[in-house]
């Protein structure tokens, strides 16, 4: 993989960790999707005029991908409302680059040889070791997990799509993609949360519109970096990659936040870098 490519999307990964941290304990998981939604179509609808439009080719994938998204929120807040954020939330991010791999290998035809497989497998597994350090120890909630890995595959769903939309809108239009996907989700995902609570909701977090529009500004610059990068590299890479994102909020949260450094998060960062090289040389 290109090391420009790589660095860049690895970058991407963090700011993800970054604009999850900013929210951590800020508000309950629908407020909070909602919060940063909002934030991130704020940031993104100013940009759109001097970023021009996809072709027509893209657009059709744009729509499915903003529908795609209210489910993948849907499933996110049911997952932390059932479950610990700490087991759910590696569960869903772990089982989604395998369904891409999988899916993009059928559908897209990438072919991504021995080291691109067994670096999405290993990076997909020390993920996936994260949720051990779930405030529930090992077990697991059948709820919680069934939520989580619905998420995964919502995760598996836009990612292919935006790879192919971005690929269909034509040469230097994937940032234009991004931001009106950015955009379109924003008032989608309003109007669920008012569906499922009413305007207590905005109320809920009009204190908190500074940390929206920072973590929103995160989230604009994450998965707009990953969405170009799936232009020019394989999906299944870069969507495996953008799952360390897990393993910079792990430093975030023993660093920063002083969380315990437990052993098996040790273990499972020493299984997310061996799953980086691999894919690095893939």
């Amino acid at each position: 993989m290109d090391p420009f490519v790589f660095v860049t999307v690895l970058f991407a990964a963090a700011c993800h960790a970054g604009w999850n941290a900013s929210i951590k304990r800020t508000l309950d998981p629908l407020a909070t999707t909602v919060l940063i939604a909002i934030g991130a179509g704020l940031v993104a609808l100013p940009a759109i005029p001097f970023l021009g439009w996809p072709d027509a080719a893209g657009w059709p994938w744009l729509i499915a991908s903003i529908v795609i998204h209210l489910f993948y929120f849907a499933g996110l807040i049911e997952s932390y409302r059932t479950g610990d954020l700490g087991q759910v939330y590696p569960i869903a991010r772990g089982a989604a680059p395998l369904m891409t791999a999988s899916m993009t290998t059928a559908l897209v035809g990438e072919r991504l040889g021995i080291y691109g497989w067994g670096g999405i497998v290993m990076l997909a597994l020390g993920v996936l070791l994260l949720s051990m350090r779930g405030g529930r120890g090992l077990k697991l909630d059948r709820v919680a997990v069934g939520f989580a890995l619905f998420t995964a595959v919502t995760v598996c769903a836009y990612s292919v799509v935006d790879g192919i939309g971005a690929r269909a809108s034509g040469p230097g239009h994937a940032t234009a993609y991004s931001t009106i996907l950015f955009a379109g989700i924003a008032p989608v995902v309003v109007a669920y949360a008012l569906y499922r609570r009413g305007t207590p909701v905005l109320k809920q977090m009009a204190p908190f519109w500074r940390i929206g529009l920072f973590g929103g500004g995160l989230a604009v610059t994450s998965y707009s970096i990953a969405i170009w990068a799936m232009t020019v590299a394989p999906i299944a890479i870069v969507a495996a990659l953008r799952e360390t994102s897990v393993l910079f909020g792990a430093i975030i949260a023993v660093v920063i936040l002083k969380e315990p450094l437990r052993p098996a998060r040790i273990v499972a960062a020493l299984m997310i870098v061996c799953g980086l090289l691999l894919l690095r040389v893939a």
